[in-house]
């Protein structure tokens, strides 16, 4: 039995959502103030907290409809509700869950549960101002706790495929259930963002957050203990450390026994005084050490052992932040084991908070561990984290996103969904999604998290592509307005000539990206021997083909033997027609500058820089054959770029090296410096 989908309604961002829920752990990933908080907040109102809703939750596309209340309002279009969709098999203990089945159909394998929070619009109208402003001031300040309905629900929707919700169409087939039934049928527990661990800077104010929850934890197994004695639980055997919980205390009933001897010397004056003077009969003082106040006054968390340790608030924040959460998690599964219930939900908000990236890693690898050891737990982790990503089960991610600031959020089942787009272009579509998955495992998953993306093919773009942004922000002059690129979360990736292997990826996460890549531009050449045709690296000028990928797949070229068709594209590519500013993806690559259209990078920065170069090739690494640049005659620089150039990092470096160092004066191609500012001003 596991919880299979929760669908959301009309709250704050999430006005129409669904997450499909993993059996096991399910990961929520998304960009800032794409509604993950929401999610957390929204579970923990209707599960845990029902009297908190109020006006602030409900969407902005419904406040104009609530401050225009009447008697002839549908309250029912206003509400915030929940549904969630309860999976189960026939090997299930359907006691508990038999509560919400309205069908015992034995074939039906789904029930659901409603939750909704509705407007009392009877207790409000009574209330409410004439003036519009009066009522639109009261609805924002007071609409909350009475004048809002909290129900729960159970449905059955077997079937059901009309254009409304069921719960929209069949009002009167809903069965209202008491929340007691729920809290019997689903365990929900929240770890916050916000948790309480501070560093050696709060010594002072006697911070002691792992001596704190260490407490509540072994409170919890005193519990435990005291409810197997009297027979309200199962045998103490059973419960994790309740055993010793036992050995503790007959401990402690030993000390009382020879602490009451020694009370007996050191207080006997006192005592026979008190009952000579005051007649009370045998007054005596005795020892009763409780297990619970010696751990919460008399205990404390070190590191080291103890004639020479450390205090628990001298550790790293990190360090801290992941003992913090094994703590939660361990009485997390003390009172699943303690309640018995057949559906638990573990809702774990942003882990990674104060953590190194090899820890983030570490705990993404332990946490599906520790998740799998909890009998009957589903645990839902909301991240900010590359790192947790990547070496997450990417059939565990859900994706949230958000086109704009105006419009609402929608959740994605990154598997489920992308597979279905690579799908459609066959086999090879396969090998791409394959190839996505490797590359966001072995790399980085950072652009699920990036507002947009700059996709780069080696490393002479990588050494100067800083450089290269710093010239723009400081030559552009919306960049000095409103800030430059180095100032935006903007991903730059190395992948080579791969760029296509992300287009359905890039748009399914919506991530403004611009592409920077060669034109390479070949020419076909027959092979008389085997009558095969080569395509082979050609100057722009007098070639026929490329044989750059990204550029045929992004600017959908024909098919070469599509002659007539193919040679027309070919035309458009060199003059720039071929690629548009428009969309969320924009090719950047060598088009006509200064009377020269260059194939590489190197040529094109060669021809835009040659005094330069010329000036100062014997101080810039990476070339060779100097002399062909003081013989050039200015027309193919291509050629010349074969010739000179032994190692393009090493040219790349040098000439990063004589503008931050020598204070060289580069400029930057055309095309790349328009491509920057295309992906700054969007």
């Amino acid at each position: 039995m596991h919880i299979e989908q929760i669908k959301i309604e009309n709250f704050r961002l999430l006005q129409e959502c669904c997450v499909d829920m993993r059996e096991k752990t399910t990961l929520l990933v998304g960009k800032n103030n794409t509604g993950k908080t929401s999610l957390a907040v929204l579970l923990e109102k209707f599960l845990e907290r029902p009297d908190t809703f109020s006006f602030t939750d409900f969407p902005l596309s419904l406040r104009g409809a609530i401050f225009k209340i009447d008697d002839d309002t549908n309250v029912d279009e206003l509400a915030i509700r929940m549904v969630l969709r309860i999976a189960y098999t026939e090997a299930d203990d359907l006691g508990v869950l038999s509560e919400f089945m309205l069908d015992l159909d034995p074939e039906r394998r789904h029930t659901s549960i409603l939750f909704e929070c509705t407007i009392d619009k009877f207790k409000l109208l009574r209330v409410l101002p004439d003036d519009a402003e009066e009522r639109k001031k009261f609805i924002e300040n007071n609409l909350s706790g009475k004048f809002l309905d909290v129900r729960v629900y159970a449905f059955d929707d077997f079937e059901h495929d009309g254009e409304q919700p069921y719960y929209m169409s069949h009002r009167n087939q809903l069965e209202e259930k008491e929340r007691a039934s729920l809290h019997a049928l689903l365990n929900f527990q929240v770890i916050h963002a916000r948790r309480n661990v501070a560093s050696s800077e709060d010594a002072g104010r006697g911070s002691k957050p792992l001596s704190a929850i260490s407490t509540k934890f072994f409170r919890e197994r005193n519990i435990e203990a005291d409810a197997d004695n009297e027979g309200e639980a199962d045998t103490s055997a059973d419960k994790p450390g309740a055993g010793s919980i036992e050995k503790l205390r007959s401990i402690l009933a030993d000390i009382d026994t020879q602490l009451g001897e020694q009370y007996k010397e050191v207080f006997g004056s006192f005592l026979k005084n008190s009952r000579d003077f005051l007649d009370i009969g045998d007054l005596k003082v005795v020892s009763n050490i409780q297990s619970q106040s010696l751990i919460e006054n008399s205990s404390r968390v070190i590191y080291g052992d103890t004639d020479n340790f450390l205090p628990e608030n001298y550790s790293g924040l990190g360090y801290l932040n992941i003992l913090y959460l094994l703590l939660q998690i361990e009485l997390c599964r003390d009172d699943i084991s303690r309640r018995n219930a057949p559906l638990n939900l573990l809702l774990i908000e942003e882990p990674e908070a104060h953590t190194h990236p090899q820890m983030q890693y570490v705990f993404a690898d332990k946490i599906h561990v520790l998740v799998s050891d909890i009998p009957s737990l589903q645990a839902l982790i909301t991240t900010h984290s590359s790192h947790i990503v990547s070496k997450s089960d990417f059939e565990d991610i859900r994706y949230l996103s958000r086109p704009s600031v105006t419009e609402p959020v929608s959740i994605k089942n990154f598997h489920t969904d992308l597979s279905k787009e690579y799908d459609k272009y066959g086999e090879d579509g396969k090998a791409l999604f394959k190839f996505l998955k490797q590359y966001l495992t072995i790399n980085s998953a950072e652009l699920f998290f990036a507002s947009k993306a700059i996709f780069i093919e080696g490393t002479t773009e990588r050494v100067l592509l800083p450089l290269f942004i710093e010239m723009h922000d400081k030559e552009n002059e919306e960049a000095a307005k409103t800030g430059g690129l180095s100032s935006q979360n903007i991903s730059v990736l190395e992948v080579g000539a791969n760029a296509r292997a992300f287009a359905p990826f890039l748009e399914f996460i919506g991530v403004r990206t611009l592409i920077i890549t060669d034109i390479d531009t070949t020419k076909p050449e027959l092979n008389e021997k085997t009558g095969k045709t080569s395509y082979k690296k050609w100057p722009v000028e007098g070639s026929s083909h490329t044989s750059n990928e990204t550029l045929k797949h992004f600017l959908e070229a024909p098919a070469i033997d599509e002659v007539d068709a193919y040679k027309e594209w070919h035309e458009c590519l060199l003059s720039g027609e071929a690629a548009s500013d428009e969309g969320q993806i924009k090719l950047a690559y060598q088009l006509e500058e200064n009377g020269y259209h260059a194939r590489t990078f190197e040529d094109a920065f060669i021809s835009k820089n040659f005094e330069k170069i010329k000036a100062t090739k014997d101080n810039l690494e990476g070339l060779t054959n100097t002399q062909e640049i003081d013989n050039f005659d200015g027309s193919d620089y291509y050629g010349l770029t074969e010739k000179i150039i032994s190692k393009k990092s090493d040219f790349a470096g040098a000439i990063l090296y004589a503008a931050l160092v020598g204070g060289e004066t580069w400029e930057t191609p055309k095309y790349i410096m328009d491509g920057l500012k295309w992906i700054h001003k969007n």
